[in-house]
């Protein structure tokens, strides 16, 4: 259950990043078409994935500096 959760996660992410930057964006004055939109949210999934697990690597780094 653990993998379905992560890919309906990861899924509502995306939907929610891509749903955000239509409403958002042409506020300060960015138009992007629904699949610039969609390539941009992708990106940005990708990246905070990546930075996930950056920071798992960092608090085990420093737990195991700062261990008494």
């Amino acid at each position: 259950m653990s993998l379905v959760e992560a890919v309906a996660n990861v899924i509502f992410g995306y939907g929610v990043a891509v749903g955000t930057q239509m409403a958002v964006f042409p506020l300060f004055g960015l138009h992007a078409t629904l699949a610039q939109n969609m390539m941009m949210g992708a990106i940005f999934t990708v990246l905070c994935r990546d930075r996930h697990k950056t920071v798992y690597a960092e608090r085990m780094i420093m737990r195991s500096l700062w261990r008494p």
